[in-house]
């Protein structure tokens, strides 16, 4: 068998995730650049994300694992502007070429790329440190993308989902939470599979107000939509999304703390008017999603957290932190 290479590699693990074809994409893996034709009508909704071993991954986990992780979280970004994923190109670090990690990586990116509809069109490889970077397109109408900035006094904040569950995932793994053997698939399939919300936010553009995927924790990204919509916000902790499973392998003040400042979940946060609570509760049935009201708008600054009494929470951590 002759020796792989880097287009040999490229063309027997990479080649056929092309699919399923685009009416956007002119021309995808084979040359120098890939071609994108996007409407007038459409605005290209674009975002990067770098994934390093053992930082952002278990390095030693399933090849096909991170990959479909990989590819997961970097749709999220799309799905919190409520835009259709179109293509990604990838970069990858390898410190060797291994086939069989090729293979399983290929097989649980093609599955992941299926699944969001979302054909690979480049990318580069390299030697050197496992590294993944992925850089995905989508399409949003005109004038029509969710964004941070329009949370106004008053709105209600939104969740999709659970939050907790890939943070006690990770703390399991790294042997920090003990987890009953019934409940350990749930929590990899958490952190390795997150479900990037596409339709939902594909439904929220005359609904929502402003919105952010949940990755570096719940009280940080609510943050981020905080600051730029210049307001403060108020969240009842008694009314966060915890899974069953959640609650029944950490305690109370474990699963608070994953809930509000763990990250990795990315599920959506948004926020709406009031009058729009029915509406939303329609769409959470349709598309089989469970999207929880959990806190209020309010004037001023940051992001406050109340119990059930009104008595105000203090947090030891807001989130995830890169540097």
């Amino acid at each position: 068998m002759m020796p792989l290479t880097e287009f040999s590699l490229i063309e027997r693990y990479f080649a056929s995730i092309t699919q399923p074809a685009s009416p956007y994409v002119d021309l995808a893996i084979g040359d120098d650049c890939c071609l994108l034709s996007i409407p007038d009508t459409m605005q290209l909704a674009q975002s990067i994300d770098t994934l390093n071993a053992n930082i952002h991954f278990p390095a030693e986990a399933n090849a096909d694992l991170i990959a479909q992780r990989a590819l997961a979280v970097s749709v999220s970004d799309l799905a919190a502007m409520g835009a259709s994923p179109v293509a990604f190109s990838l970069a990858i670090s390898m410190p060797e070429l291994s086939e069989p990690w090729l293979a399983a990586f290929s097989r649980g990116l093609q599955q992941a790329a299926r699944h969001y509809g979302i054909a690979l069109i480049g990318g580069d490889t390299t030697k050197g440190p496992l590294s993944l970077t992925l850089h995905v397109q989508g399409v949003v109408a005109k004038g029509r993308a969710l964004q941070r900035h329009g949370a106004s006094v008053g709105d209600c904040i939104f969740v999709t989902g659970s939050l907790g569950d890939a943070a006690a995932a990770l703390a399991f793994m790294q042997g920090q939470l003990p987890v009953a053997k019934s409940a350990q698939q749930f929590f990899k399939q958490r952190y390795y599979q997150p479900s990037a919300r596409v339709a939902v936010g594909q439904s929220l553009h005359d609904i929502a107000t402003a919105a952010i995927d949940v990755s570096d924790g719940f009280i940080a990204d609510l943050g981020h939509i905080a600051r730029r919509s210049a307001v403060g916000a108020v969240v009842d902790v008694s009314l966060l999304p915890v899974s069953a499973e959640l609650q029944a392998n950490a305690s109370a003040e474990q699963a608070l703390s994953y809930a509000l400042s763990g990250g990795d979940d990315y599920e959506l946060c948004f926020t709406a008017p009031s009058d729009k609570r029915a509406q939303l509760l329609e769409l959470s049935e349709l598309i089989d999603v469970a999207i929880t009201e959990v806190g209020t708008i309010v004037a001023g600054e940051g992001v406050r957290c109340i119990d059930e009494q009104g008595r105000e929470i203090i947090l030891s951590e807001s989130g995830y932190q890169h540097f």
